[in-house]
């Protein structure tokens, strides 16, 4: 085991300025474990980072980082409507692998939460907006507002993020529904799968993972959006899909756990069982570390102050998960305040973590009593002024130097796409791609048809793509010459060429394709088939038939197959030769379903949903403080001489009731927790509130419930709607007694 003791020793520069400024700070690890052979140290800590939560290397190498400081200062989140933000740049002057000044590239930031070194500038989120700001001497100029409703509405833990440039040359992200590029100097959006909650990545062959609170890992086993050509088909079998059922996590300690009061939650030890704040896996693609590790996924879990390694295997339709220890996970800490936030790949083939290091990681809107106490019984709420980055290195890894890819050639990034560092790969594709540099076309497609590394071939594809310099020829060419994972790849890419002056040459790929008899094969030509049946049915049917015969219950080829159906799938449902041949197959009962879904008009939600929203007890949570705390207190132990508390009260607990005294009002006495308060006034209802929707109420007893009982639930506006009409005895505010009575 190998634990690295590291001091952050001359650490300069106060946040807010760019002079240096002398500081020393040390930062022990002796709380830490990590893998053995395997090296842990912090690259930046604290006074240069304050509350981090995303990184990004620029064309040198530096690190540049969005800061959170406004997200949970205390136990009622207070301050996230502030200013408090900033994205900064992280620089080691004097060369010895630490950070030693931090740079404000921009601040006065409401929650910045993603940013990305893409075409020569930063894209980065800053809700409700998604910006591109070109940059000069490490400042921002010519600012372009990308997407006005990036994140509109939500949760910090619930909006938008990530921004993860993937090797299709699309910028996707975490809890959305929609990617972006930029062609020509035009921001182009447009929809996507749905996923995830905080993080997103992608493997060597440009599939992608994420995750949410208690799901570890969730994958698409498919290329994005090759299966959604058909609007009214939504792919189940091969999108979103969980790629493990073991959710099990391994701390070092009996941290502080939202609902660590429910069964199973806590084992015997007061030890979390399983995951319950997933987020952020990186797929490792840096090259360094052994070759065991190559595509290795890693997630952090903050709430279990670790981060877990899991392993994948491919079948060609499908990618299975595996955890890669029992009672061990790669690093673990002892520290409550190791909050593991991000991950990310670096340009010398290390791992980043980007630590939070904040002692409250949940929002306040979803925080249980429970947590409330064990917070303030442990001082956690006190743990804000932090940040960290770490970096993770192999021990027997070969240090490289980075040249500035701004520096550098159209050959020099060509040879980088065979580099065996998926971070180096992906920038020189993406700077021949922004740059233009077109007097490399032969070099790149000599890369693309004749080099043994089949992800190089992959990049220098999507390089030609991005320069629009693809053919039907060039295409069918690689189909020929390259493995399975090329030439899935180079039918994505087909589908461009569909036209009748190329019938008879796809007709004979596709014949050579299938001879193949390979699945991850059958996949994408299947999604292909059904733009060459819309112009020669004839000819192109019995692909389709022949893929169906022999993977006629395989359900991601049959949702490859009706995602590409767009403009056919109402003839092939009328043809009764087809439906008697396949009768009681996936793809009959999945074809059905999409024609009865376009008569109806019920499109694939991605193409209906225009913006994030908030999440039910984020509203109610922000009612609640404009509406209940001034009598109640914000952390809902009451104020004496206002109002009783609703901490833990029966009154809370009983929706029904809760949502007669929100609408109606209550009267004392009241008893809670067999304490009478004999108040001398009596709480108004808001039922005389004509703005007030019973949306409004329903979401203020779904955060009440939340916050203040051990028992979360929730109230059907339906249900809302019919209790206006219930009155009390005197038509004004209700009485307990009258309330009790009710119940029975």
């Amino acid at each position: 085991m190998h634990t690295k003791l590291l001091f952050l020793l001359f650490i300069s520069c106060i946040l807010f300025s760019c002079e240096p400024t002398t500081r020393n700070s040390i930062v022990m690890l002796n709380d830490y474990t990590i893998e053995e052979d395997f090296n842990l140290d912090i690259i930046a800590a604290e006074p240069l980072l304050k509350a981090p939560v995303a990184i990004d290397f620029d064309s040198k190498g530096r690190i540049w980082v969005a800061q959170m400081p406004g997200y949970m200062n205390d136990l009622q989140g207070s301050g996230e409507e502030d200013p408090s933000g900033s994205i900064v740049i992280l620089e080691d002057l004097d060369n010895d692998g630490i950070a030693d000044h931090s740079k404000v590239f921009m601040d006065s930031l409401i929650m910045p939460r993603a940013l990305a070194h893409v075409y020569g500038g930063l894209l980065y989120a800053e809700p409700p907006y998604l910006w591109f700001v070109n940059i000069e001497d490490d400042k921002p100029v010519n600012k372009v507002m990308v997407d006005s409703i990036y994140a509109v509405e939500g949760n910090p833990e619930h909006q938008p993020n990530g921004l993860e440039l993937n090797i299709d040359n699309w910028i996707y992200n975490a809890k959305s529904n929609f990617r972006y590029r930029r062609v020509a100097g035009i921001w182009k959006k447009e929809p996507t799968t749905f996923r995830g909650q905080w993080g997103i990545t992608h493997d060597n062959f440009g599939r992608l993972y994420y995750n949410d609170n208690s799901r570890i890992l969730l994958g698409d086993y498919a290329l994005p959006n090759t299966l959604i050509d058909n609007k009214y088909f939504t792919p189940k079998a091969s999108v979103n899909k969980l790629l493990t059922i073991d959710q099990r996590v391994y701390p070092a300690f009996a941290g502080s756990v939202n609902r660590g009061y429910a069964k199973g939650v806590l084992n015997a030890d007061s030890i979390l069982v399983n995951a319950t704040a997933a987020c952020s896996p990186l797929v490792y693609r840096g090259g360094a570390f052994t070759q065991s590790y190559d595509e290795n996924v890693f997630i952090c879990l903050p709430e279990g102050n670790l981060i877990k390694r899991t392993l994948l295997s491919f079948t060609g339709d499908s990618t299975i998960a595996k955890q890669a220890w029992e009672n061990k996970e790669f690093i673990t800490s002892a520290d409550e305040g190791f909050r593991p936030v991000s991950l990310k790949n670096g340009p010398e083939g290390s791992m980043y973590v980007v630590d939070m290091h904040r002692g409250m990681i949940g929002h306040h809107a979803y925080m249980s009593p429970y947590l409330r106490d064990k917070a303030k019984a442990k001082e956690l709420d006190t743990i804000v002024n932090f940040g960290r980055i770490l970096k993770v290195s192999h021990e027997a890894a070969k240090v490289e130097v980075m040249s500035d890819f701004d520096a550098l050639s159209g050959s020099e990034l060509v040879s980088l796409l065979k580099n065996d560092n998926g971070w180096i790969r992906d920038r020189a594709q993406h700077y021949l791609v922004f740059k233009g540099f077109k007097n490399t076309i032969e070099e790149v497609k000599d890369v693309a048809l004749h080099t043994d590394n089949q992800w190089s071939q992959i990049h220098a594809l999507y390089v030609l793509e991005g320069w629009n310099e693809l053919s039907f020829d060039f295409l069918t060419n690689v189909i020929v010459n390259s493995n399975d994972n090329v030439a899935a790849h180079a039918l994505v890419l087909l589908k461009r060429f569909v036209s009748e002056e190329n019938i008879e040459k796809a007709a004979s790929i596709f014949k050579t394709v299938l001879e193949r008899d390979i699945i991850g094969l059958d996949l994408y030509l299947g999604n292909l088939l059904g733009s060459y049946i819309k112009i020669d049915e004839e000819r192109f049917l019995p692909f389709m038939m022949e893929i169906l015969r022999r993977r006629q219950n395989n359900s991601t080829i049959v949702d490859a197959i009706i995602g590409g159906l767009s403009d056919v799938d109402a003839i092939i449902y009328k043809n009764k030769e087809i439906m008697n041949t396949l009768k009681h197959t996936p793809f009959v009962n999945k074809l059905a379903r999409t024609i009865s879904d376009k008569n109806a008009g019920i499109m694939n939600s991605i193409f209906t949903i225009k913006v994030t929203h908030e999440d039910t007890r984020t509203s109610g949570a922000k009612m609640f403080f404009e509406i209940c705390a001034s009598c109640h207190g914000a952390n809902g132990k009451g104020i004496e001489g206002l109002a009783p508390p609703l901490m833990k009260s029966e009154h809370v607990k009983n929706t029904e009731r809760l949502a007669l005294i929100i609408l109606h009002g209550l009267e004392g006495p009241v008893h809670v927790n067999g304490e009478e308060y004999n108040i001398n006034l009596a709480m108004p209802g808001l039922i005389r509130n004509e703005t007030i929707s019973d949306t409004d109420i329903a979401n203020i007893i779904s955060y009440v419930t939340s916050a203040f009982s051990d028992d979360p639930k929730r109230l059907s506006t339906k249900r809302i709607q019919e209790l206006r009409s219930v009155k009390s005895s005197t038509g004004m505010e209700f009485t307990e007694f009258e309330l009790q009575a009710l119940d029975n």
